[in-house]
């Protein structure tokens, strides 16, 4: 049965080993469950909603990676992929978040088409390596600079935009403890790190005042307040064209960054180079995205906290069975993780977005042709306070660059008619 439903091999694989090994990811993931509903919440959507749907659309997600593509990979709410979804699409673009829900809706239906015709592989070679690595190291300073800024450590400043906030007492201060007692935990590598950050700092900041419980289980909140809330009057406009298009390219590289480098990790990439189960865990991804929207969340995207379960031994889907039942239990925790106050959460933005930095490694910046481009890609995601614009602009002056220094080989079609359609944007 469990070489059928998970593809466990009894003679290979340990059930004790893929249980402790589900837990781990679970562990590493959890943060998730306060993270999400936090940054969400700025858009003014229900937060006990946006709790239980955060648990059930993983669950679901990561349920489905078990039983059909059989990896051990645990799915939630993607990290960058909520801030756009919050402060880029609403709070900056000054829409809904029907609006937001609507586009991860399209996002995912069109993800399934793409998947199932194996035009994903295709639409993803198009852009340039570079800039696909680009991508990863601008979103870890964007939710790096969020963190910050929940915190209070990054404030507002009318003379030069930004400054030092405040930093010896209240939420910055705090902030800053749970930053420190969180990266000493990775450091030391201890299992679960980055939620356990969070839980001792949420303790800290209740004799500063700033953490408030109210119980620590109950009922899982409903989700009728977000459940299903689509916009359908906006979705041939090229508003929601340009949203769309972010959610489905920032997910896209994601999702591939995260499966190539746990698998490589693993050992489970074949002597020809060829992911096992690839077609099936992308279509995981877009079903979970698709679901999601219709729960009332952002996009749903493979977790590269995976390879804690990875390094614990995990092979099959049976790791990712028993981190989808552990997200199951949450469910009955609204209250304690509600009462993670953002300064708590701050920091595991801040060390999330350090992680995905590590993605600028690849890029070489002895080549200016690539280094520019990449270097605008990145740079401009947390100055214009756009992961979207990031991208438009890596995009075009790459090929611009290229173009004029007469280095035509290494631009393709699809790389030309995808920075025409991000030129129209600026002047449509």
């Amino acid at each position: 049965m469990l070489q059928k439903l998970f593809g466990f091999d009894h003679r290979i694989h340990h059930v004790r080993t893929e249980i402790l090994a589900g837990i781990t990811t679970f562990l590493t993931m959890a943060y998730i469950l306060a993270v999400n509903p936090n940054i969400l919440g700025a858009t003014g959507m229900d937060k006990g909603a946006l709790f239980t749907t955060t648990v059930v659309a993983s669950a679901f997600a990561t349920l489905l990676m078990a039983i059909y593509a059989k990896l051990p990979f645990g799915l939630a709410p993607g990290m960058g992929l909520n801030a756009f979804f919050a402060y880029t699409v609403c709070l900056t673009m000054g829409y809904t978040w029907q609006f937001a829900l609507t586009a991860v809706l399209i996002e995912g239906i069109i993800f399934i088409l793409l998947t199932i015709t194996n035009l994903r592989e295709k639409i993803v070679d198009s852009l340039p390596a570079t800039l696909k690595n680009a991508i990863g190291a601008g979103i870890g300073l964007f939710i790096a600079f969020l963190g910050l800024q929940n915190a209070g450590v990054i404030v507002n400043n009318d003379a030069t935009l930004i400054s030092l906030g405040d930093i010896t007492s209240g939420s910055a201060l705090l902030g800053l403890i749970g930053l420190l007692i969180t990266s000493v935990l990775l450091i030391k590598r201890v299992r679960g790190a980055l939620l356990l950050g969070i839980l001792l700092t949420t303790v800290i900041g209740v004799p500063m005042g700033l953490t408030h419980f109210n119980g620590i289980v109950s009922t899982p909140p409903s989700i009728e307040p977000i459940f299903c809330q689509f916009q359908w009057e906006h979705i041939f406009t090229k508003e929601m064209v340009v949203v769309v298009f972010t959610f489905l390219f920032v997910d896209m590289f994601d999702t591939i960054g995260t499966l190539v480098g746990v698998t490589s990790k693993a050992g489970m990439v074949t002597k020809e180079g060829k992911i096992p189960h690839l077609k099936q865990a992308f279509l995981v991804d877009a079903i979970g995205t698709t679901a999601g929207a219709c729960l009332g969340t952002s996009t749903i995207t493979t977790f590269v906290e995976s390879a804690s379960g990875v390094g614990e031994g995990g092979r099959t889907g049976l790791t990712s069975f028993v981190t989808a039942i552990c997200f199951l239990i949450a469910l009955f925790l609204a209250p304690f993780f509600l009462a993670v106050p953002g300064a708590a959460t701050a920091p595991v933005l801040i060390l999330v977005g350090l992680m995905m930095m590590s993605s600028a490694k690849k890029i070489d910046f002895s080549d200016y042709s690539e280094s520019i481009p990449a270097f605008l890609c990145i740079i401009f995601m947390p100055l214009a306070y756009s992961i979207s614009d990031g991208i438009v602009l890596g995009l075009i002056s790459y090929v611009l660059i290229n173009l004029f220094c007469g280095r035509f080989k290494k631009l393709t079609l699809g790389m030309y008619i995808l920075s025409a359609i991000f030129v129209l944007k600026f002047f449509m």
